[in-house]
C-alpha cells in the first residue's frame, strides 16, 4: 500500500498537470491542424477554378460534384456549403498563418492572422462581408478569448458599427486592425447598449428593478455586452447621506482602467436631475470608498432615450465622468449602422 501523505499527493498533482497540458496542447494542435487542412482545400479549389486565369471564377456545380465525391470518399464535413467556406476561408485569408507555423506551399506563409481561433470562429466570421468588421471581430475574439457563440452574438449586436460611430476614418481603422483598445473611460462606453437577451418584447413595459433582476440574472451575458475589464462588485448599494439612504443600482470594478463604475438605470427618458444624483455618487464613492491606488469611479447613466442638449448642458462643467447611453431590447439594424460607418470611411 502507497501512504495517502503530502509527497504522494504531489506526486499525483504533477501527473494531473502534465495529463491536463498534453490534452490542451493536442486539442490545440488538432484544432490549428484542421484549420490548415479547410485552408488548403480552399486553395485547391481557387486554383482549379483560376486555371491560368488572373482571377478565379466561383463556380457552384464544381461545389456540388466535389461535395457528393468527397462524401463517398471522407463521409460528413463536405457537404457544398461547408467547402463553399473553405473556398471563401482561402479567398478572405490567402496568407493564413496557425501559431505552429505550419509550412503551407512549401513556404511558411507570412500573415497577422493567428490560429488561437477555432474553425467555428472563422466559420462565423466569414459570414461577415465588411473585411473591416471581420478584421474587428477577429483581434477581439482573440483578446478576449470569446468563444464562437459569444463571437456570434456579438456580430448579430453589430459590436462594431455601435463603438465605430463614435470615432473619425482614423479611429475606426484602427478599431478594425488592433481590436478596442481601452485606454480612457469614454472607451468602454457603448451607445446603445444591446439587451436582447433578456428576452423581453420590444414593446414591453418594465421597472427599473425588474430591469436590473434580469441584468443580474443574465450577469454573463450582460458582462458580455459591457466589455472586457468589468468585475461585478454589487446590486442595490446603500450610501448614507445626511441619514437619507440612497442606493447605486449596479457597481462594477474595471480591471483596466482600475476605478469603480456606478451603473444607474432609467426605463424612461433621462432627466438632468439624474445626472446630478449620479454626481452625487460619483463624489461619495471618491471620498468614502476609493481606495489610494484606484482612479477616480465613473458613472454611466442607461435608459430608453436621451436629449443630447440636456445631457451636454448637465455634465457640462462636472469635474466627475458621468457618460450617458440608451438601451435597446432588440437587436439594431445592422444595415443602417453599416452605412453609417462607410461613411465615416469614405468621407473623411
Amino acid at each position: 500500500m502507497i501512504p495517502t501523505n503530502n509527497k504522494y499527493n504531489k506526486l499525483l498533482e504533477s501527473i494531473g498537470t502534465s495529463i491536463t497540458t498534453g490534452r490542451n496542447k493536442a486539442l490545440s494542435l488538432l484544432s490549428e491542424q484542421l484549420l490548415l487542412t479547410y485552408w488548403s482545400i480552399g486553395k485547391h479549389i481557387v486554383d482549379f477554378e483560376q486555371d491560368g486565369k488572373e482571377r478565379a471564377e466561383y463556380g457552384a456545380e464544381l461545389l456540388n460534384q466535389l461535395s457528393k465525391d468527397l462524401r463517398i470518399r471522407f463521409g460528413k464535413g463536405f457537404s457544398k456549403s461547408n467547402l463553399y467556406l473553405m473556398r471563401l476561408f482561402y479567398v478572405k485569408y490567402p496568407n493564413f498563418q496557425t501559431s505552429g507555423k505550419f509550412q503551407t506551399s512549401g513556404k511558411s506563409e507570412i500573415s497577422q492572422t493567428s490560429g488561437k481561433l477555432s474553425w467555428s470562429h472563422y466559420a462565423e466570421l466569414l459570414t461577415v462581408s465588411d473585411d473591416l468588421a471581420r478584421s474587428f471581430y477577429e483581434k477581439q475574439a482573440i483578446k478576449e478569448n470569446w468563444s464562437s457563440r459569444e463571437m456570434k452574438r456579438q456580430i448579430d449586436s453589430a459590436l462594431f458599427q455601435r463603438l465605430a460611430l463614435s470615432k473619425d476614418k482614423k479611429g475606426v481603422l484602427a478599431l478594425a486592425e488592433k481590436g478596442q483598445k481601452i485606454a480612457s473611460p469614454k472607451d468602454i462606453i457603448k451607445d446603445p447598449y444591446i439587451f436582447e437577451f433578456l428576452e423581453l418584447p420590444e414593446d414591453s413595459i418594465i421597472k427599473e428593478r425588474g430591469l436590473e433582476k434580469k441584468l443580474i440574472n443574465n450577469l454573463q451575458h450582460f458582462l458580455l455586452e459591457l466589455g472586457k475589464g468589468f468585475t461585478f462588485v454589487a446590486k442595490q448599494k446603500k450610501i448614507t447621506i445626511d441619514n437619507e439612504h440612497n442606493y447605486i443600482d449596479l457597481v462594477f470594478y474595471h480591471r483596466i482602467l482600475k476605478c469603480f463604475v456606478l451603473i444607474d438605470l432609467k426605463t424612461r427618458k433621462v432627466k438632468h436631475q439624474d445626472i446630478g444624483q449620479m454626481n452625487l455618487y460619483l463624489n461619495y464613492y471618491k471620498e468614502e470608498e476609493n481606495e489610494p491606488d484606484d482612479n477616480e469611479p465613473i458613472g454611466i447613466i442607461i435608459a430608453t432615450d436621451k436629449h443630447e442638449f440636456t445631457v451636454k448642458y448637465a455634465t457640462g462643467g462636472l469635474a466627475n465622468k458621468i457618460f450617458v447611453s440608451k438601451y435597446q431590447l432588440y437587436l439594431p439594424d445592422q444595415k443602417v449602422l453599416e452605412d453609417k460607418v462607410k461613411e465615416i470611411v469614405e468621407h473623411q
